[in-house]
């Protein structure tokens, strides 16, 4: 939540540290600390905060442990002796030109549509959109450019999420037509729901698939299935991305422990509902990224996440 001062605020709090030299990470504790917190320097030795409850706290709690460290942290209480004073004191704390690096960002992004995979896109918005929250987070006195970067952020997630599931058709697949021993096609490159239905068919559907992995705007060979892509037998819906799909069409969603892993699955390629292991399975798959030249061998790699993964949620009936 932004920590927002009032408007026309003209109560102040400011530090002065004394630090000691011969203690450097105490030294660096207290500055990272009265950075993290946004405040201003005045000049070497001076921090300037708006006068808050919070802020109170956080600095009362800094200066008792620079006093515990051998240094010396006063905390003033004043107030502007003018209004221009006031302004001069608010603009220490203008985010204008960090909002705005974010829009160019945003609006950068643009120039990957039709050509670079939306699920990319979708994560660098993540991340501008933690950075979003960072920045507003120290805006004690925001302005418009504010508000013009959450407008510029929002209406690309839309756009975004318009690409990640689209509403054109798929492939149609015959109503017998059999899923053993097939070829399976999908698009470079492979993340999170690539490779987890690539993983689902080896396990579950097709133990002996051929995979294939083709380069964009590649077409699929005549006789493969494919999935992952646009246009593929097995593709995002309007809410469901398609290794979830894929569990949806072949009757697998009733396995608590398939469906589990959907749910990281969903988060990691578009967000949405949080799920704890994420970030665990987030880090091992880019893991395998790094340590595997080829799509094969990152299959491999990837396939040993999810088994365990499986192993993990699944409950076995009760007899």
């Amino acid at each position: 939540m932004a920590n927002a001062a009032p408007e026309a605020a003209q109560n102040w709090l400011v530090t002065v540290a004394l630090l000691p030299v011969e203690d450097p990470a105490s030294r660096m504790r207290v500055l990272r600390t009265l950075e993290s917190l946004g405040a201003a320097v005045m000049r070497e030795g001076a921090y300037l905060l708006p006068d808050s409850a919070d802020n109170r706290r956080a600095l009362d709690a800094l200066a008792e442990y620079a006093t515990k460290s051998g240094g010396v942290v006063h905390v003033l209480h004043v107030t502007a002796s003018s209004a221009a004073q006031g302004d001069a004191f608010r603009s220490l704390f203008d985010r204008s030109a960090r909002y705005e690096d974010l829009i160019k960002t945003v609006e950068s992004l643009r120039v990957g549509f039709g050509q670079t995979d939306p699920s990319a896109i979708s994560r660098v918005l993540h991340k501008q959109r933690r950075e979003l929250e960072s920045i507003a987070a120290l805006d004690f006195f925001p302005a418009q450019a504010r508000s013009r970067a959450q407008e510029a952020l929002s209406g690309l997630e839309a756009e975004v999420k318009k690409l990640l599931f689209p509403t054109q058709s798929r492939a149609p697949l015959g109503p017998n037509e059999t899923l053993l021993r097939r070829t399976w096609a999908t698009r470079k490159p492979l993340w999170a729901d690539r490779l987890a239905c690539a993983w689902l068919i080896r396990r579950f559907i097709d133990p002996e698939a051929t995979m294939v992995w083709l380069d964009k705007a590649e077409a699929p060979p005549a006789e493969a299935v494919s999935f992952a892509f646009d246009g593929a037998h097995f593709a995002n819906s309007e809410t469901r991305v398609s290794y979830e799909e894929m569990l949806v069409s072949l009757d697998l969603a009733r396995n608590p422990a398939l469906a589990k892993i959907g749910s990281i699955v969903h988060f990691l390629e578009v967000r949405g509902t949080p799920v704890p292991e994420a970030a665990g399975v987030q880090t091992l798959l880019q893991g395998a990224l790094r340590r595997s030249p080829r799509e094969a061998e990152l299959l491999a790699e990837a396939e040993k996440t999810f088994d365990l993964l499986y192993d993990a949620y699944f409950e076995p009936a009760k007899r």
